[in-house]
């Protein structure tokens, strides 16, 4: 990165986290379910109006919880979006489930309603949902659509944490939700996750899934005398050592939210004018949404066109990345699922991920924008 005038990212920080780290690193305690731990997925509960949490290590293991949670098979189909990230079908691939892509909307480039609508059948038992860019995808008829087909809408809120569709917050709105704490994320612990448990009835069995399959907890909390193996699971717990990181964020989590909003809106209010001139758009945002700021992006008229200006960027000392290969084209997305995602082929090619991340200075920013305001001048 410090080959970049302006770097595509820099990890969040926290003025508490030294100090949390050396709290951990003095206690004796750096295995997961810890005091920061806890504290952390209070504050999570908090945040989401969530009845549980887990920290996890990954919003992958997220997600494989989730998986073996729900007990998906052979006989389920799981509908998808093709334009996400492949941790979003793998675990239930992984299960032995038939993927079923869905394609994504032209304006927001989350997962398109209609396109589920004629996907969902008897065999559907999952339905997830990514909020792209930490903007909403349409919940309303969504869950309306799941509710009919008593499917469990798993949501994938790796870029949403803070956003919100009609008041309610995103990561609330499935039976199940994930969250990411990536270095890349609003908030990070370098690696990280969380499975958000909204429906009570699975909080027991979730927390024998995370802790190996044991009752471990349960001997913890004295209600039984010896713990032993009592179903599926993994390891699925965070160190103490990543959770005293995060929760320095997650004490933040307002001003962090705050200066993602102010970087976001000025990048929207310096491209508005230029975007026409490049033949390219910013984000759309649903009607009721409120943003996740968690990225920025350009969707440029060609795929010619974004390679022109990514190189000028890049020549600029900014780096600008492109996003995700649509999963129903990738050589695994087609041994383990199917679908016709014209819609998410097309902006695949045109999309390109401008900095942003939450230590990004004004003089960077507005160096990017300059940037690309000449470049529009010149082409």
């Amino acid at each position: 990165m410090a080959d970049f005038k302006v770097p595509f990212n820099r990890p969040t920080t926290a003025a508490r986290t030294m100090e949390y780290l050396n709290n951990v690193l003095n206690s004796g305690h750096l295995a997961g379910d810890g005091s920061f731990s806890r504290s952390c997925e209070q504050l999570l509960e908090q945040c989401l109006t969530a009845e549980k949490a887990f920290l996890t290590p990954s919003c992958t293991a997220a997600l494989e919880m989730a998986a073996l949670l729900l007990n998906v098979g052979q006989d389920d189909e799981v509908i998808v979006p093709s334009y996400t990230f492949p941790s979003t079908a793998l675990p239930f691939a992984l299960r032995g489930a038939k993927i079923v892509f869905a394609d994504c909307r032209a304006d927001t480039l989350n997962v398109d309603e209609a396109t589920i609508a004629s996907l969902i059948n008897e065999r559907t038992r999952v339905i997830c949902v990514m909020h792209y860019a930490g903007i909403a995808c349409e919940m309303n008829g969504i869950s309306r659509l799941a509710a009919e087909q008593h499917a469990v809408i798993v949501e994938d809120n790796a870029h949403g944490i803070g956003g919100s569709y009609l008041g309610k917050a995103l990561g609330s709105f499935g039976a199940l939700a994930v969250q990411s704490f990536h270095e890349t994320k609003n908030l990070s612990c370098g690696e990280g996750g969380a499975l958000i448990v909204n429906e009570p009835r699975l909080i027991e069995r979730a927390e024998i899934i995370r802790e190996k399959g044991t009752n471990r907890a349960q001997f913890w909390r004295g209600q039984v005398d010896k713990y032993t193996w009592v179903d599926a699971g993994s390891s699925f717990l965070l160190s103490e050592i990543a959770a005293a990181a995060l929760l320095a964020q997650l004490e933040e989590i307002g001003s962090i939210q705050g200066r993602r909003r102010e970087l976001w809106e000025r990048y929207m209010r310096g491209l508005e004018d230029v975007a026409p001139s490049l033949n390219a758009r910013l984000p759309a945002i649903l009607k009721g949404a409120e943003p996740a700021y968690h990225l920025m992006y350009l969707m440029l008229e060609s795929p010619s066109d974004r390679k022109n200006l990514q190189d000028y960027l890049l020549s600029r000392g900014i780096l600008a990345v492109t996003h995700y290969v649509p999963l129903h084209s990738s050589p695994y997305g087609r041994q383990v699922g199917a679908g016709d995602c014209p819609v998410a082929e097309d902006v695949a090619d045109r999309l390109l991920r401008l900095p942003l991340f939450t230590d990004m200075t004004d003089w960077e920013l507005q160096y990017v924008i300059e940037e690309i305001t000449h470049y529009s001048c010149e082409t």
